[in-house]
């Protein structure tokens, strides 16, 4: 009744001003009218509601719409250019009337017309349906809802609640048709579908019902009673770990809203209300629907129950240089020789088993000026190459790349430097360290222990050097740090019978003779490889940031040094950890 008596009056007053600015004004309008401070209180809140500012704008825009929808100004332009043209062939020929006849004649302006009528004569305001006659009066708040389909699908899924046994909306896909249309929510349940009653129908009935329509689909709803939480934009991203085609998952509710992806790329979170199935699209995707994934939890469910039993088998020591840290050695010591590196290699226990990779946090990164280089972390199997690309980029800047002084407990001989060959410490100091994990890797050889450790890479990178590192990819875990930020490149072998053309006159060096010799590779060494490089792909694949296949070593040296260069200077998606200490 005060809303009556007062607000009215204003309503009338303000008739000509916009209903929008009306209600930012209609509070302070109607203060010297309010008697207490809990009704001017109540005002503010209604008139400053979201919902209803929201109602008040589309208004306005129907109503600028109306005043401003151009009307054409004849329905029949082509009759009245052939009329006209009739006429100016009776007219005595001038060079203007022979212009304006070759102009008319032209089949591409005859086109232009007939489209203009055609346009001219639809009627494109929007037409409802017409409400039906055979509503139940007692049903509450039936809505008669009408989608057009534009080549997309609907973005909704349904299923029959275990309760009622009713067809109910499961889900409403973000940026679909029917989240733009804001008409159907979650929980509304489905009478009909262009007049066909689904009550008896299963789920998967219905859903070939809506592929098998077109253009306007027609929807009888009684509306949800629950009350939906506000739609928030997914601001998490996430790269994937693993391949996924919905086509080949038996899970998912609807293979048509899945969505498809490739390990290695970044997904952009759109919601996780369902604990099951996420709702995602692939980042910088200009189309706004999104699709189906398996959520990390469910993923990691399915991973553990295919993953077979994991045979313990002991470490038995190689007569090959098999270890990554091994191969760095080598980079660092005068006496090849005497580098037959059989030890074997050890790490703690908590990094024996790798995470179940499926999906990782990940957000933008960029190195400032001020940053320390991102560590470079090397991984490849025995004979790729891999020395051979490191060495290269030493040579080609020694100020600005540099590797790490491995840790031995070996007496020093007579030309070597503590801290430049080796690093080294007693025996009770190294087992000490290794206690405190500050060895990235280590083994034994002939009773003394060989090691590289985290404060090498510090000291390398601490004088402003990118530190090239290569280990055995399992150690990767261990260094993906805030502090290290590594970028990981895998060293890929070519074929076997590339390999073959190209390491014909190669040498691997062999610890067979006990002498450390140099030798050609064998057959057996290039199927080692290639057996190699697809269990450290297969295991360790989502860890690695850069493939490079060795096929050619100039080629795949020009390759790791674009890499690099980018590596320095443009933006990468990394661990959402890496970015706060």
């Amino acid at each position: 009744r005060f809303l009556l008596n007062t607000g009215l009056h204003f309503v009338f007053y303000f008739h000509f001003i916009g209903l929008y600015e009306l209600l930012a004004a209609l509070p302070a309008q109607l203060q010297p009218h309010v008697d207490s401070q809990e009704d001017l209180t109540f005002l503010w809140d209604m008139f400053g509601e979201k919902s209803l500012h929201s109602l008040v704008k589309i208004h306005e825009k129907l109503h600028y719409y109306e005043k401003q929808n151009p009307v054409p100004i004849l329905h029949g332009a082509a009759a009245l250019a052939d009329d006209l043209a009739e006429e100016l062939r009776s007219k005595p020929p001038s060079s203007d009337i022979r212009e304006l006849l070759k102009l008319l004649s032209k089949p591409n302006l005859k086109a232009l017309l007939s489209v203009h009528d055609t346009v001219a004569q639809k009627n494109y305001d929007p037409v409802l349906p017409p409400m039906p006659d055979d509503i139940d009066e007692e049903e509450d708040s039936v809505k008669i809802i009408r989608l057009v389909k534009n080549r997309e699908p609907l973005g909704a899924t349904i299923k029959r609640d275990e309760h009622t046994g009713a067809i109910v909306v499961a889900r409403i896909m973000r940026g679909g048709a029917a989240d733009r249309s804001g008409l159907i929510h979650v929980g509304d349940e489905l009478r009909e579908v262009n007049g066909i009653p689904v009550d008896d129908k299963k789920p998967e009935e219905i859903i070939h019902i809506l592929a098998q329509s077109q253009g306007a689909i027609t929807f009888k709803i009684i509306p949800s009673v629950k009350e939906e939480m506000p739609v928030k934009e997914g601001k998490m991203f996430i790269r994937a770990l693993f391949d996924y085609d919905p086509n080949e998952d038996k899970a998912i509710p609807c293979k048509e809203a899945g969505l498809a992806f490739r390990k290695g790329d970044i997904l952009q979170i759109m919601s996780q209300d369902d604990a099951t199935w996420w709702q995602a699209k692939h980042e910088g995707d200009a189309n706004p629907r999104a699709g189906l994934i398996p959520s990390k939890h469910f993923q990691e469910r399915r991973f553990a129950l295919r993953r077979p039993e994991v045979q313990i088998q002991p470490l038995k020591i190689s007569n090959r240089k098999s270890s990554g840290f091994r191969r760095s050695f080598r980079l660092s010591r005068k006496d090849k020789k005497t580098n037959k590196s059989m030890y074997e290699c050890k790490k703690s226990d908590q990094y024996d088993t790798a995470d179940i990779p499926t999906y990782e946090e990940v957000a933008k990164y960029r190195r400032q000026p001020n940053d320390k280089y991102r560590l470079v972390v090397l991984v490849g199997p025995v004979g790729v190459g891999l020395n051979e690309l490191k060495r290269k980029l030493l040579i080609s800047d020694t100020q600005h790349y540099g590797v790490t002084v491995p840790h031995t407990t070996r007496p020093r001989r007579s030309q070597e430097s503590d801290g430049v060959e080796y690093t080294f410490i007693s025996k009770h100091l190294f087992e000490t360290d290794v206690q405190n994990n500050k060895f990235i890797e280590y083994g034994e050889y002939k009773n003394n222990y060989y090691g590289t450790s985290l404060d090498s890479v510090r000291s390398v990178l601490a004088k402003n050097k990118v530190c090239l590192l290569d280990v055995q990819p399992h150690t990767v875990k261990h260094l993906r740090t805030y502090e290290f930020k590594p970028f990981v490149i895998f060293i890929k072998p070519p074929s076997l019978d590339r390999l073959r053309e190209t390491r014909k006159n190669a040498k691997i060096i062999s610890s067979k003779d006990d002498k450390g010799t140099a030798k050609p590779f064998t057959e057996e060494d290039f199927h080692e490889m290639i057996k190699s490089a697809h269990v450290m792909e297969s295991q360790y694949g989502h860890l690695f940031d850069k493939v490079i296949v060795n096929d050619d070593l100039a080629t795949a040296y020009s390759e790791l040094k674009t890499t690099f260069d980018r590596l320095e200077t443009e933006t990468f998606w990394v661990p959402v950890s890496w970015l706060h200490s």
